[in-house]
């Protein structure tokens, strides 16, 4: 029996199959005559090749060890790695994304001279304003209430908080929720801000007289709270109650929440005020804010009359013109550009300042753990304000020659002397109102930001073109109360800035392909001069058509027409 059979003999002898060999007789080990082994027929192997061969050996006979294979890669990879030298460093060169760079002075540079020589530009500003909408015409259409007001339900102080159009957004709403509350309004406190520092009140900025007479028949209006109710509060508005309402609150919300409080108080405080009315309300609600923004706030008279004087002498300068002239507002001032956090090209020392000035606006905002900001991707997107030279190449792109009067509305500009040198090279008759007004005109507001702005806000108002460059309150304000005054068109430039982001990061971009693409824009901001509200929109930048009505010519034609 085989000396490996364990089975029990049943009598019967099975061959065994033959013992395979052990090894191959190519690799069996003979002694030599020294005593040594030696392999057969094997040529010598150096060592390093023995060593391979061993492992592999062992591989091939432990095949649970192949468990553990990629933890030897990973060792192996970590001593090579160990080897190698790091002093030299391969540089990868990522291409920055299209718009993303400011480079506008180079595109400046290229087409200066074909832009001086274009002697092809058309009376550009009388003929911009070409859309006309459905063959009528939008007017204002908003009246007074007559008879008088019911029993007061109670007084509502509010703290507007801002600048001078968002102070002028809480004004409007809250003359809107007073009417609706059928409560007694008291003339707004302006909130002192901190980057503004205006200290005005609000019969400094506003005609006070004016708009409580012209509100007389809707919503009342005091300038102050009576004695008689002050004295349960000890005389002091801090221990009145203070709603802290949820911006964008619907109306319903004040009618459910803020009313039952103010029968049972009979005064309550709102601060801060700002943008806590939802932009869409009832017709009523949306009746009265047309009625405050667009009759009953009239700039006090200091005011309106310089801007008024400067309205005149824009149009006795610009006569050639027909008395047209354009206004742009432009933000590039350095709380702005600071905010923004776009790159250009003032190098390090633009870089410090605005480190500086962030640090003194905003303390830690922008430097908080985890904020990444990015300005090329600021900049792609069309968020980076325009510089005064990017204002002024897309403005003779568009076909406005070097003779256009323009009228600035701005503070002070960044770096005023570099940054403006190219603009007023392609615009020499481009005035401000320190250029257009006297010192001792503008003494009296000097000091007082929404006063200067004021200014600038009627001026503006007033012009063919305007320009709005970033956005902002302003603007918006502005392009509502055009609208209102020109029969529903805005006549503004709104530029696609992420467009011209791309524009202005090509430097081999040609005089035509570049005047081409301008005038796209202009087109394209004529036809969007008439544009109604939409949900969500606000009813200060779209009075259409809740503040005006549609008038189609032909039937006001025949209705003129008729005996």
């Amino acid at each position: 029996m085989h000396p490996y059979n364990r089975l029990p003999s049943s009598g019967h002898s099975t061959p065994s199959p033959p013992q395979s060999p052990l090894r191959s007789p190519r690799l069996r080990h003979s002694r030599s005559k020294g005593g040594r082994f030696t392999q057969a027929q094997q040529p010598g192997r150096t060592f390093p090749q023995r060593l391979a061969w061993l492992i592999l050996s062992v591989l091939l006979r432990r095949q649970g060890i192949f468990l553990f294979a990629p933890l030897i890669y990973i060792s192996s990879m970590l001593l090579y790695m160990g080897t190698v030298s790091h002093d030299v460093v391969p540089v990868i060169k990522h291409r920055p994304a299209a718009g993303s760079v400011y480079r506008s002075p180079q595109l400046f540079a290229k087409l200066r001279s074909d832009m001086d020589a274009d002697n092809s530009s058309t009376d550009a500003i009388s003929t911009i304003w070409k859309h006309s909408y459905k063959g009528g015409q939008w007017k204002p259409c908003i009246s007074n209430s007559t008879g008088g007001l019911p029993e007061s339900n109670g007084y509502i102080y509010v703290e507007a908080n801002g600048g001078l159009n968002q102070q002028r957004t809480s004004i409007c709403n809250a003359v809107a929720v007073a009417g609706y509350l059928n409560a007694t309004l008291v003339i707004p406190n302006f909130h002192f801000h901190s980057i503004w520092r205006d200290p005005s009140k609000f019969s400094e900025i506003y005609d006070e007289e004016y708009f409580i007479k012209t509100l007389e028949n809707d919503v009342r209006i005091v300038n102050k709270i009576p004695e008689y109710i002050m004295e349960r509060f000890d005389h002091n508005m801090t221990n009145v109650y203070n709603f802290r309402i949820k911006a964008w609150s619907s109306i319903h919300y004040y009618r459910d929440t803020v009313l039952p409080r103010l029968l049972d108080e009979l005064v309550i405080r709102i601060s801060p005020f700002a943008n806590r009315l939802s932009f869409d309300a009832p017709p009523a609600v949306q009746r009265l804010r047309c009625l405050a923004n667009y009759r009953a706030l009239r700039f006090s008279t200091p005011i309106l009359s310089l801007g008024e004087i400067l309205v005149a002498r824009m149009r006795e300068r610009s006569a050639r013109d027909g008395g047209k002239y354009i206004s742009v507002h432009l933000r590039f001032e350095e709380d702005m550009v600071a905010f923004s956090c776009c790159i250009f090209d003032g190098g390090s020392k633009e870089l410090e300042d605005m480190k500086a000035a962030r640090e003194k606006g905003w303390k830690g905002k922008f430097t908080k753990p985890g904020r990444v900001i990015r300005p090329g991707a600021i900049r792609v997107n069309g968020k980076c304000p325009m510089t005064p030279l990017e204002v002024g190449l897309m403005l003779r792109g568009m076909g406005f020659d070097n003779s256009t009067f323009i009228y600035l509305a701005s503070g002070k500009i960044y770096d005023a002397e570099r940054n403006m040198a190219p603009l007023l090279e392609m615009f020499p008759n481009l005035l401000t109102k320190e250029m257009l007004a006297s010192p001792e005109e503008l003494s009296p507001f000097k000091n007082f930001s929404s006063r200067m702005a004021a200014i600038d806000y009627t001026v503006c108002l007033h012009s063919e073109v305007f320009v709005t460059t970033q956005g902002g309150n302003f603007p918006h304000f502005l392009i509502g109360h055009r609208r209102y005054l020109y029969g529903g068109h805005s006549k503004t430039v709104k530029p696609d800035k992420r467009k011209l982001a791309l524009l202005f990061d090509n430097p081999t971009t040609g005089w035509k392909s570049f005047k081409r693409h301008m005038f796209i824009m202009r087109s394209h901001s004529d036809s969007k001069g008439f544009e109604l509200k939409r949900p969500n929109d606000s009813i200060y930048t779209f009075p259409c058509p809740d503040c005006m009505c549609f008038t189609n010519k032909s039937n006001a034609t025949k209705s003129s027409s008729a005996p």
